[in-house]
Order: C-alpha cells, then structure tokens, then sequence
C-alpha cells in the first residue's frame, strides 16, 4: 500500500538552533588542539583599521569557508545567519564578504611570509607523528590558473584548458608520501615552468627534518634543465625527472635493445651527455606499444608503432622499477585537480596580485590542514577522501544545538552511518599532542 504525502504542512522560519555544518565541530576541537588561533595570533601580525576581528579570526574565517565548500568570497554571507556554526567555531559574529575581501588587500607581503612560516613549523611537526621520517619525496609540478577578468600580472602564456586567455601559473612541490603542500609561489601566466626552480628546491630542502637520510625527487619535463639535476647531485638527493626527447635522444631510441614485459611495457637503458650537462646521466627508456588507431590523448613521443617516454635518473632500480617509482608522482595531478575543484584555487578573489597571493597561500594552508586532520584524526578507510566527499561524510551533516541543565548538546541525525567514524575522530582528537 502506497503512503500518501502530506497537502497541508504548516511552513515556519524559526528554528535558530540548526546547522547544515555539524561536523565543523571536529575541525574546531582539531584546530585547539594545534592552539592554532593563538598561533595565528602570535605568527601573523599587520597593522589593521577595523579592530571588530582580529587577524586569527579573519584567517580562520576564511578557513572555513574554503573547507565547506564556500568557494567565493560572496557565498561566505551563509555562515554570517548561521549562529550554531558561530557557536560551535568561537565566532561571536562572522565577517561580511566585503570585511574578507578588504582584509586580503590588507594583508602584506610581510605577513604572508609570516604565515608561512607558521605553515612550515607546523609541517616540520606533524610530519613526525607517529614516528620522525627517514626519508621523504618531493613531487613537483606547475598548473595553469585561467583568469576571467583584469587582473594584476595575468599575462598569456601555455593555457592547454583555454588557449590565448590570461592565466597564473603557481608553482608547487609537495611531500609525495604524506600529500603535504611543502612549498609553491603564484607566478604571472607566462612564466616558464623551469623559471624559480632553483628557488623552490632551495626553500623545500631547508625545511627538511634532521630525521630525514634520503630525498627522492621527481618531476616532469618541465624541470628537465641542466641546473636542476646539478642542484639534487649536489645535495646528495635521488631523482627521476622526465627527459625532452630532442633529436640526439630521439636518434638513440631504435637502435636500443628492450626488454619486454607481459603487461607490454618494453624497457631500455642508455648512457648520454646533454650538451651543457657536465657528465653523462643514466636514461631510462619506456616503450609501448601504440593502438590500432591513434587517439588525441596519446602524448607521447612516437616513432613507428611505439610510443616512448624517457627519464633521466640516478637511482640503480632496474628501469621497470625506476618507471613505477615515477608513476606514482600521479597522485600531484590529483591533489592539483583537487585544489581547483574542492578548493578556490581556481577562483581568484581580487584583482590585487599581492591579495591573490595571500588567498593563494591561506588555501594551500586550508589544504594541510585538512591533510593533517585526515591522517592524524580519521581512520584509516577516511584518509584518501577527497574534501568533497569528506564535507558529505563527516562535515556537512545537519545538527540541532540545545541546552539540558545549562550543558549544550549538538544532536547529529540518529540515522547518521559515520557515527563510528565521527567518535573515532573525537577520541583521536582528545589523545592528539603536539
């Protein structure tokens, strides 16, 4: 028998205790146990004309915002009607748009440095929990940011998504075993990939824990230069970056004798020295069979019925394992996708560059973060959830706030299936010391 739907339901607006962010309570325990306001408070310090909230309150607003999925600056006015959502994050009132937006424009150079420092010092920290590491691997890359507007120092440059519009093109370098963002800068559009790698490699290597005996490093093409490789030698550093395949390489590949394989994948080896390289380099050669008929997603260099990819390394793995150590650097292009797609990096706030900066690195700081509250507070099936999955899952779930005996209560659905998850998460968080 069918059940019939209600025709006459009394419609009221007066609930003022519900929130559609109930999880936020977790983010909120796991943020005081880092002390991170205080932090903020003591790391981040600028002269501001509006004193109604303080620099830590700006920038856990927009902390916030970007982690539940207010992925502009204008959407963020829910959480200002949103008084369980103050409760629960210690807000007595939060920040209009306009407030945020102005705060990005205030905020200098200087502070942005200062926050990074406070990011790297919490790096250094949680990477150690459970155990301080032994070794650690650097995965590096760039990303084209399109622009829709005047924006300072949005220039033309390679665009694969829209060719011939205005872009940024950050450049970043993250910890490959614990998905940690370790370091990055927001460059004009027609910056060359190559162009600040030295820089980045030198501020990543300094934040290295003394734990640390072996470094790995790998990268595309786009850091394939002379100057790179002389760098990670120097700093005793293992690498596999992918080699430009110019016309002396190309001139090798055929004449090659492969070793193949039953998944058919065919591997080679050769020695060369690049002209302006000072010694020869080991080059790993990967060769696969092409399909019957060509497909546009075939990026590869092709030479008859192959495709080939080549990599420069100084790692004495067999070349079929040099090539799977490399292959799993796809997990950058995933964490990239997922800062344009579940965070704003792909929505710039301001016109302003050194604004855009300093949301830039606010986002980046959002993303630790919430890598570090997945590996050191959720079990172990929640700790490769995307944001987007992981708002479904655990932080966007609608919650009732009431009082009984002057004590709040923050009711969560009775039929809610990540109970066990969600006080799993609370008694880590208890437990947590850093």
């Amino acid at each position: 028998m069918t059940k019939r739907s209600p025709k006459h339901v009394r419609i009221e607006f007066s609930a003022s205790q519900l929130t559609h962010y109930g999880g936020v309570y977790l983010l909120q325990r796991f943020f005081q146990k880092l002390n991170l306001r205080s932090r903020l408070s003591q790391y981040v310090q600028f002269e501001q004309r509006n004193n109604t909230y303080t620099i830590a309150q700006h920038i856990l607003a927009l902390v916030y915002s970007m982690t539940l999925g207010l992925t502009r600056i204008e959407t963020t006015h829910l959480l200002q009607r949103n008084g369980v959502f103050q409760y629960l994050t210690g807000f007595a009132t939060y920040p209009h748009p306009t407030t945020l937006r102005r705060f990005l424009l205030r905020m200098t150079p200087s502070a942005v440095t200062k926050l990074r420092r406070l990011y790297d010092t919490f790096l250094v920290r949680l990477m150690s929990k459970p155990k301080p590491p032994t070794k650690i691997v650097f995965d590096m890359d760039s990303t084209v940011v399109t622009l829709y507007g005047k924006q300072e120092y949005a220039r033309k440059g390679y665009n694969p998504f829209k060719p011939g519009r205005v872009s940024y093109h950050p450049l970043l370098c993250f910890n490959g075993l614990t998905k940690d963002f370790w370091h990055g800068e927001l460059r004009p559009g027609n910056v060359h990939t190559a162009s600040g790698v030295l820089d980045l490699l030198t501020a990543s290597f300094a934040k290295v824990p003394a734990s640390v005996q072996h470094i790995f490093v790998r990268a595309d093409k786009g850091f394939y230069d002379h100057k790179t490789v002389e760098y990670l030698e120097t700093e005793k550093a293992f690498f596999a970056i992918v080699a430009k395949l110019t016309r002396p390489v190309k001139a090798k590949l055929s004449s090659l004798s492969y070793r193949k394989y039953s998944f058919g994948i065919q591997t080679a080896e050769f020695s060369y020295q690049p002209t302006t390289w000072k010694s020869k380099h080991r080059f790993i050669v990967i060769r696969r069979p092409l399909p019957e008929e060509a497909t546009d997603q075939l990026t590869l260099f092709s030479v008859g019925k192959f495709s080939y990819q080549v990599i420069v390394t100084n790692l004495t793995l067999a070349p079929i394992n040099v090539w799977r150590f490399y292959n799993q650097r796809a997990a950058i292009e995933l964490t990239i996708k997922e800062l344009k797609e579940n965070y704003p990096l792909a929505k710039i706030p301001t016109k302003h560059f050194a604004a855009n900066e300093a949301y830039f690195h606010l986002l980046l700081f959002s993303y630790n973060l919430i890598n570090w509250f997945k590996r050191l507070c959720l079990p172990s099936e929640f700790r490769a959830l995307t944001l987007s999955t992981l708002r479904h899952h655990l932080l966007c779930i609608p919650g009732e706030l009431t009082r009984s005996r002057n004590r709040p209560t923050l009711k969560l659905p009775a039929s809610f299936p990540y109970q066990d998850a969600f006080h799993y998460a609370t008694k880590a968080i208890n437990k947590l010391a850093v």
